[in-house]
């Protein structure tokens, strides 16, 4: 089954599942008493779907020990860098810090770090003199778009596997 579920309300994201009759869910951190509480209503939320795969992709938070003990392996984000370089929120920022020639994007499994989980597909973006933080994350995104669409659709019929930190797909 597909559906989508948002931290916020009036997610793009949101609105466009909406909009086709995909189902939708959104579970705020600040309604639940602690972030454990919200991470277990998440689990069980995501589980009543019943899904394959969870992509993460724009969801802003780290999801915790119950999310990913219950669908580990199973859940994906990206990342506006080529992993294991610059993790965290800035990586567009971080790559035009470091002076790199080449950037790119990261489709990886989530695991418990930081952006440190095993790597799905990346695609690389160059990076250009005038380039601005702005401007380089939107390229980026660009790419990163066509690639989660490609592996994940990928993944979904052709099925993939997750050894150690290797990811197959047939």
């Amino acid at each position: 089954m597909v559906a989508v579920g948002a931290d916020r309300d009036g997610t793009l994201g949101e609105k466009r599942a909406a909009d086709r009759g995909i189902p939708t869910f959104v579970l705020k951190v600040p309604d639940h008493p602690t972030r454990e509480d919200w991470d277990a209503a998440l689990t069980e939320a995501v589980a009543g779907h019943a899904p394959d795969i969870i992509v993460l992709a724009g969801f802003m938070k780290l999801v915790g020990k119950h999310f990913l003990e219950r669908f580990e392996g199973r859940t994906l984000n990206t990342h506006p860098a080529l992993s294991p370089s610059f993790p965290g929120m800035h990586g567009a920022r971080d790559a035009l810090d470091h002076g790199v020639k080449v950037t790119g994007c990261t489709l990886f499994v989530v695991d418990d770090g930081v952006d440190t989980g095993p790597i799905v597909a990346q695609a690389a973006v160059p990076v250009l003199d005038d380039d601005t933080e702005d401007s380089l994350h939107e390229r980026i995104k660009t790419v990163e778009r066509v690639t989660l669409v490609d592996a994940i659709g990928r993944m979904a019929r052709e099925g993939f596997t997750v050894t150690g930190r290797k990811v197959t797909i047939p």
